[in-house]
This record gives C-alpha cells, sequence and structure tokens, in this order.
C-alpha cells in the first residue's frame, strides 16, 4: 500500500476512534468501503495509540531515525505513576519501547528501587512520630542530653551468613552457584547497649531463650551493673535510656524496672526505626561485617561480636547518637514520613 493510502485509511480508523467504535468494527467498516486495506489487529494497534493521546498518523522512525514524539506526554506519563516498567510506558503511549527507554535517558530519568519502610503510617503514626520528634527538639534546646543516652535493640545473628557476589567472566563461562540459605538457618539472638562513649555490656541468649518482660528486666539489671563499672559518672548524673517499642520493652513490668534503677526514659514513637541508633547505624555496620562468615558455636560468635564492638572507635559510637537531632528534624521537616537512607 502506498504511503497515501497508509495515512488515509489512518485517517480514517482515527475517525471510527473518534466516534467510539471498537477496533474490531471499525476495521470492519473501512473494509467495507476500501477493500481489504486493514485488519482487525493493525486497527487495535493504532487505537491503542489514540487512547494514549498519540494522533501522529506517520510512521515510526526506523534504522536510526528518531521517531516524533510529544516529550511532555510522556513526562506527563512517567510521573503520574513512576513504577511503571518501560514496557507498560510502551503501551501507554504507543511508542516502541526502544524509544521511550531513549527518551527517559534524555530527560535525565534514572531507575531507582524505593527503599523498604517498616510499616505504612496512619495518619496518627505521622502525628505522633512529629510530635515526639518536636519534644526532643525543644528539650535538646533547654538541656543537652546526648552524651547521657543509652541505647539498645536485639537482632538475631546467622551462624553462616551468605553472600552472593557477581562474579566477573568470560564469554560462555558459566558462574559459580553459590548454595542457598536453608528456610529456617541457626541462628542466636544477639543483645547489646551502647552510648556515644562505645558497647557498654552485650549477651547472647541461649538455645530456646526468647525475650520477655522478664529476661529484659533481669538484662537491665546486668546492664545496670555494667554502667557502674564502666560508667559511674554517667549513672551519678542520669541515663536517659532508649529502646524501641516492641512489648518486652515497653510494658508496664520493664517501665517499672527503668523508674526504679533511677533512668529516665526518652521517647521513641512506633514504627521508628529510623529513629533508633542501634538500627540505623550500629547494627547495620555490624550487618557488612558479619557478611560471608560462618560459625560453628555459640563462643565463635560471642568472639566475632567482642571483636566488632571493640574494633569500632570512639568516633564510630559517637556519630550514631550525635545525628539524632538531624534526624528528628527530617522528620518534622517530611511531616513525620520515614527518614530514606
Amino acid at each position: 500500500m502506498a504511503t497515501d493510502e497508509k495515512e488515509h485509511v489512518r485517517h480514517c480508523m482515527l475517525y471510527e476512534f473518534d466516534r467510539g467504535n471498537s477496533a474490531a468494527a471499525a476495521a470492519e467498516t473501512i473494509c467495507e468501503v476500501y477493500g481489504d486495506v486493514v485488519s482487525a489487529r493493525t486497527c487495535q494497534h493504532w487505537f491503542k495509540r489514540f487512547r494514549g493521546r498519540d494522533r501522529v498518523l506517520l510512521d515510526r522512525a526506523r534504522s536510526g531515525r528518531y521517531s516524533v514524539v510529544d516529550l511532555e506526554y510522556l513526562r506527563s506519563v512517567v510521573e503520574s505513576d513512576p513504577r511503571q516498567s518501560t514496557r507498560e510506558l510502551a503501551e501507554v503511549t504507543g511508542y516502541s519501547q526502544r524509544t521511550v527507554v531513549r527518551h527517559l535517558h534524555e530527560m535525565g530519568k534514572t531507575i531507582r528501587a524505593g527503599v523498604w519502610v517498616p510499616h505504612q503510617l496512619s495518619e496518627k503514626n505521622l502525628k505522633d512520630r512529629t510530635s515526639a520528634c518536636e519534644s526532643m527538639l525543644v528539650n535538646m534546646q533547654f538541656e543537652p542530653f546526648l552524651d547521657r543516652i543509652v541505647t539498645g535493640d536485639e537482632k538475631w545473628v546467622l551462624y553462616t551468613n551468605v553472600v552472593r557476589k557477581k562474579q566477573w567472566l568470560s564469554p560462555n563461562q558459566q558462574a559459580v552457584p553459590t548454595p542457598r540459605p536453608g528456610l529456617h538457618p541457626r541462628k542466636i539472638m544477639l543483645c547489646v547497649w551502647w552510648d556515644m562513649f562505645g558497647v557498654i555490656h552485650f549477651e547472647l541468649l541461649g538455645k530456646g531463650e526468647t525475650i520477655t518482660s522478664e529476661l529484659y528486666c533481669a538484662q537491665l539489671d546486668r546492664l545496670h551493673s555494667a554502667l557502674a563499672e564502666k560508667r559511674p559518672l554517667l549513672l551519678k548524673n542520669g541515663v536517659i535510656f532508649h529502646c524501641d517499642n516492641a512489648r518486652p520493652h515497653c510494658s508496664r513490668v520493664t517501665s517499672q524496672k527503668i523508674r526504679d534503677l533511677g533512668w529516665t526514659s526518652l521517647e521513641h514513637p512506633p514504627y521508628s526505626p529510623d529513629l533508633a541508633p542501634t538500627d540505623f547505624h550500629l547494627f547495620r555496620s555490624l550487618q557488612h561485617f558479619l557478611a560471608g562468615k560462618a560459625f560453628e558455636t555459640p563462643e565463635e560468635i560471642r568472639s566475632a561480636m567482642g571483636e566488632f564492638f571493640n574494633g569500632k572507635t570512639e568516633r564510630f559510637y559517637r556519630s550514631g547518637i550525635e545525628i539524632l537531632p538531624e534526624r528528628w528534624q527530617a522528620v518534622v521537616r517530611n511531616g513525620g514520613q520515614h527518614i530514606a537512607d
């Protein structure tokens, strides 16, 4: 079919589309008048382009020639839902996938994964996080307290920490496979407490032990003894104790134990690991340390934990605490939303 005839048929398809007819009905109508000049499949292709607001009836450029693309339209489609794949964008806009990819790069768009967040925050969660951070920032103005914070948490440590690394290979060379970890890997629970000067106390739970309010209170007694030995001045000035909202950490029994020890609790809003230094700072670094390591016994893990904690400088621990006001400000500034690290 000549180019002029193709354009005429496409004008007819556009006319049928604007009338609200289906692609199949349009193909049938056009063929009744002009003969077998268009298939239902071709009509469906062009109707898809029309639905994407692409009303250019010329052929797409080929053999290295750029196609005629409405860049503002493409930009609006992308920004309306950045999660769309290039294949989905091609279907919506009617452009080829290659054309979409090329123009996305020209726009400066890059593909990145969104960070995992621990919880979809409700309006109340957002207000609670904002209010808590505002309160701590105000208190900081009257009495700086970062050097009195003692914080901690628990973490599962695997006996075998598998890392699947990328490999530099020659053409046709097969990559060395990495065994997948089992569904129930051997692991042990680490409990650790620290301040801006270093780790004060850590322990590993025995097999079958889980954190309960009673066990946690016993751990706080042992932490208090460690403080008396390592941080006597801190006990004299008054400990500001920070923990998350796990049930054993905030139960009535635990709250009473903290009061009995003479400590003050630092406010921590729910669903806020981004405001817990142990989560966003200490455990993140620990996970890098553990990558690729394998252990046979709890004693080996205990030794490795001591090596890791003692190998960190005071500057490392101090930075994890001193960044808190900056993170509180970020939460307030973003209306309570999680901090994207």
